[in-house]
Order: C-alpha cells, then structure tokens, then sequence
C-alpha cells in the first residue's frame, strides 16, 4: 500500500464533500445568516454533528481497527463473530441514547446552549430542531462502523464519500424551501436525518462484499467484545479532543448573541484542511500500523510514523499560514453574501484566524494519537484529552468577559498545542516515537515551500483586493483562482524539493 495515494483518495472524496458543505453552508448564510434562526439550527445540528465527526473521523477506528484486525489474524469467523457482537450492542446502546435525548432535550439544551434560557423563543425552537435532528446520530453513528470495516480491508473511497450524501440532501433542503417558501429550518432539520438514513443504506450496500451484518441482541459478549467498549469510550474523548473542545467552544459562545454562528462558519473553513492533514492521513495509517505493531516490525512503525508525520505537515502547515494571513478575504469571498453582514464578516474572521494558528496541532493530535490507539492503548490519550479540554475551559472562561468570543478559537489553539508537547515528551520517553533525521530535513523543505507560498499569496490578494471586496458579487470566483494558483505553486516547490513523490510513501 502507498500512504500518500490512499491518503490521496481519501482526501479527494473528503474534499468534494467539504466543497459541497461550503456549498450548503453558502446558502445557510444567505437565508439565514447569523439570526437566532442560525444559532438554534447550529446548535441543533452541533450534538448529532459532533457525534458524527467523532465517530467517523477517527475516533471509533481508533478502537475498532486494532480489535477487529487482531481478531480476523486469529480466525475469519472469530472476525465475522466480533464484528456482529459490537454492531448489535451499537445498536442498543445508540437507540437507548436517542431515546433518552428525545425524552429530556429541554434539559439537553440548557446544558449545551446555557445562554439561550434568555431568549425562551431560541430555547423552544432549538428544542424543537435538536428533536427533529438527533436521529442522526443512530444512523451516522451506525456508518462509521460499516466505514471501520472498510478501512480495516484497507478500502477507503466509500467510507470517505458517504459524508458527500449529507451534504447533497441539505443543499436541495435548502433549494426545495426556496421554491416552496417553506420553513427554512424546519426543512434542514428534516434534511440531517433524511442523509443519515441514506448513508447508513449506502454503506451497507458497499461492505456487503466484506462483511454481512447479523444483529443478535444477546447481552453475552466475549472477553474481546467487552475490551473493545472498554477502550471506545476513551477513544471518543481522546481522538475527539478536537470537536469536543468546538462543542465546549459552542457552550461558552451561546452567552454572546451570534457568536455559535461565528464559531460554526470558521470551523467549517478549517475543517477542509483538518480533513487532509489529519483525519485522512491517520485513517490511513491506523490500519497499517495497527498490523505492524501486531507482527513487531520495528523497521515498518518507524517508517510509516515518519511518513504520518511528514504528510500531515505537509499539509497543515501551508493551511496554517493561509488562513492567518488570508482569513479576512476568505471569510468574505466564500459568505460575504445577503443576510450575512460586514460585521458578521469581521468577526467570523477573526475567529478563523486563531483557529488558524491551531491547524498543524489539531492535525498532528490525530496522528499522535494513533501511535498509542495501534497499541490498543486508549488510556494515554484520553488523561492527555482530558486535560487539553480542562485547559481550554479554564482559559475560555477565565477570559470570556473580557475578550468575547474570540477567546475561544485561541484557548483552544493554545490548547491543543499544549497537548500535542505532551504527546510527543510522552512517546519519546516510552521509546514509541521512532521519528528518522530525514524529518527534520523535510520539515526545513516544506518551511520554505510555505514561505514562497505566502509571498505569492499576500501579492495576489494585495493585486486583486478590488475583486476580493465585500460588494464584488464575484469575489469567490478571484478567491478559489488565488488558492488554486498559490497551492499549485506549493506542491510544485514540494515535488522540486523531493518530498512530494509517490515513491516515498510506500508502507511495504
């Protein structure tokens, strides 16, 4: 298997989706702005989403992958066995959980969005909306394990554009409540759970040829079953750190009128990038390094952790630098339309900006993070987690009334980076970072494949600012031409400086 190519397919599916999820989020914007229509859809969508991403991007692979390819290495059937066991108590489990939330979601709100108690007509309407999405969070939640399956066969195209299906249902929500003047919100509500359904069918067609599921609702599970839920809570918290400190971030924002909808559309700017540099290249690599530590090829781990590391730089340290020095024109170019103002442009930006200070951690937690989830060591990242959430709390808080909400994307920046040292002290004195002299190299070469990046960057948007101008009805056009120019130049210095051929990434 080639890392760079199957990070590649991944990364190319998960970019048509985010592509289209800016799409969607284009036409939030103009019908709804940043109004309490916004903020209650985005709180709403926010629990079931967070869920999504947690169990999608990383986080029940890094419990799944290890079990189940340690179980199908003993025996096929002992694999089948495992596999219909942890779906069967999924399923339990997720529909005892939705059942609870649709029960009790008044309470859920005041917990998630504190800050609305003060507007009872928000409060009742995000109610209403968390009740009509948080089916969700069965279906997708349900995905993911039918992704595990994949991944874990080393097939990562289906699991990678199933998310596309979310994003193509909310669009012609927002398109047929247009058309049929209906309730905008009400239609996406309806829309988020709509998708789960369908992914969930579609995911299921595709792994037909690995695995056909049969639920058996026996409370009886084996010694590898019971470890496995052992290590998946653990693992929610810890390669999840990154959406739970959004979900706190959205907690703290609800006191501030606007901001969840601030935060919402910076997250959504970043997370392209987080998609490549970090959820791609760890679903990759888990898999593989799951396999190497089983065999105890020393020479394998090294090369495949080097490899991890030097792909995900490679991506979110360009990212990084574009987003700090181009979040304004960013910002305005992809949502500077209709409903959504000047000022909502403004802060919306600066928000992005922090963030992206953030990037290269937030991706290199994931990568981190597997080289103990490939050990079945759930436990280190999830004490490392908790105190990366801890601390982004207590900054956020600590500052809130003074700064607003911008103090958030920098608690949890600063945060984030905190734990990726701790990560990297940790593994090297356990002797499981096995990182080669040549990364520090590549490092050097990707610094100053980004610093020409940069240069050619800031003149362009300084040579067309005219065309990047709030009132310019083009302006996203001039923007996505910019991006595309610099970064062609970018992988061009990249392939020029020799760390951007297939030939390095090779995992056998």
């Amino acid at each position: 298997m080639n890392l760079l190519s199957s990070v590649s397919i991944f990364s190319f599916f998960t970019l048509i989706s985010r592509i289209l999820g800016y799409l969607r989020d284009i036409l939030i914007a103009v019908f709804l702005g940043a109004s309490i229509f916004a903020d209650a859809f985005f709180v709403a969508f926010r629990l079931p989403n967070t869920f999504r991403r947690l169990f999608a991007e990383g986080t029940f692979n890094a419990a799944f992958i290890p079990s189940y390819t340690s179980a199908k290495v003993e025996d096929k059937k002992k694999g089948k066995k495992f596999a219909n066991d942890v779906l069967s108590s999924l399923f339990l489990i997720l529909l005892f959980i939705v059942t609870i939330v649709e029960i009790f979601t008044p309470y859920l709100i005041y917990i998630i969005a504190p800050g609305f108690s003060e507007d009872q007509i928000k409060f009742n309407l995000a109610v209403e909306l968390t009740r009509i999405t948080f089916p969700f969070l069965l279906f997708i939640s349900l995905s993911s394990f039918f992704a595990g399956i994949l991944n874990s066969n080393n097939k990562f195209a289906a699991a990678a554009a199933a998310p596309i299906i979310l994003n193509i249902v909310l669009i012609l929500s927002l398109i047929y409540s247009y058309m049929q003047g209906l309730n905008y919100v009400n239609q996406l509500s309806y829309g988020v759970t709509i998708a789960g359904i369908i992914q969930l069918s579609f995911l299921i067609y595709v792994t037909k040829k690995f695995y056909k599921p049969a639920l058996s609702f026996s409370l009886k599970f084996s010694s590898k079953v019971k470890f496995f839920f052992k290590k998946l809570i653990p693992s929610i918290l810890s390669s999840g750190v990154t959406q739970i400190n959004i979900l706190v971030g959205t907690i703290i924002a609800s006191f501030q009128s606007g901001a969840v909808s601030y935060l919402y559309y910076a997250d959504r700017v970043y997370q392209i990038n987080l998609a490549l540099a970090g959820i791609a290249v760890g679903t990759v690599s888990l898999p593989v390094l799951s396999k190497a530590f089983k065999m105890k090829n020393v020479k394998k781990i090294s090369d495949i952790q080097n490899k991890s590391f030097e792909l995900s730089l490679l991506f979110s340290i360009p990212a990084s630098f574009g987003l700090i020095f181009a979040s304004s024109e960013i910002v305005n170019a992809l949502f500077g339309y209709g409903s959504f103002s000047v000022n909502d442009v403004e802060m919306t930006s600066a928000a992005l900006k922090f963030f992206g200070y953030g990037v290269p951690a937030f991706a290199l937690i994931k990568i981190l993070s597997n080289f103990f989830f490939a050990r079945d060591n759930t436990k280190t990242p999830f004490y490392i987690s908790v105190f990366i959430v801890f601390l982004n709390i207590l900054i956020s808080v600590s500052l809130f009334n003074k700064i607003g909400f911008i103090i958030i994307p920098i608690a949890t920046s600063i945060s984030t980076w905190i734990g990726v040292l701790i990560y990297i002290y940790l593994l090297n004195s356990k002797k499981i970072l096995l990182l080669k002299n040549q990364l520090i190299v590549n490092f050097i070469k990707i610094l100053i494949s980004t610093i020409i990046m940069v240069s050619i960057l800031i003149f362009s948007l300084n040579r067309f600012s005219n065309y990047l101008d709030y009132s310019y009805n083009y302006k996203a056009v001039y923007l996505i031409s910019i991006v595309a120019f610099v970064g062609m130049f970018y992988l061009l210095s990249c392939y020029l400086l020799g760390i951007l051929k297939l030939k390095n990434y090779k995992t056998n």
